[in-house]
């Protein structure tokens, strides 16, 4: 059963972090076989529960999951997550240094792709801020 109280606050963290229209995207194929895990242990849990506490700030939670997802080689979740960063308050110095810190961990390999993708999404934001 959904904590609807929750949920909201899950979506609404999720949305500001994220942007609508990656959050749109991701819900907009729900159905049955994954609708319990976007409702509820994405965005009830993940962002509701923990996005949600006060023990860390947003900014601190984004270089924690950029880290994280570098290690891990999810790049589709490292790119939504690097927008997420700059939403949040990062400079691109500190994502460069981030950057870095990962390569020195996570090896030259995890680094280059994060910096690839990093590239990329700074590219799309420069030529968004353009178009506004």
């Amino acid at each position: 059963m959904i904590d609807q109280g929750l949920f909201e606050k899950g979506m609404k963290i999720r949305r500001e972090v994220m942007g609508d229209a990656r959050v749109d995207a991701s819900m907009s194929d729900l159905d049955d076989f994954n609708r319990d895990f976007m409702e509820q242990f994405i965005t009830e849990f993940g962002w509701g529960a923990v996005w949600g506490r006060e023990g860390l700030t947003r900014k601190q939670r984004s270089l924690l999951n950029l880290g994280m997802l570098a290690a891990l080689g999810r790049m589709s979740e490292f790119e939504g997550h690097f927008r997420g960063a700059l939403t949040n308050g990062l400079s691109q110095e500190e994502l460069r240094e981030a950057l870095l810190q990962i390569t020195l961990y996570c090896g030259a390999p995890a680094g280059m792709e994060a910096f690839r993708t990093a590239k990329k999404v700074l590219a799309e934001e420069a030529e968004n801020s353009k178009e506004t």
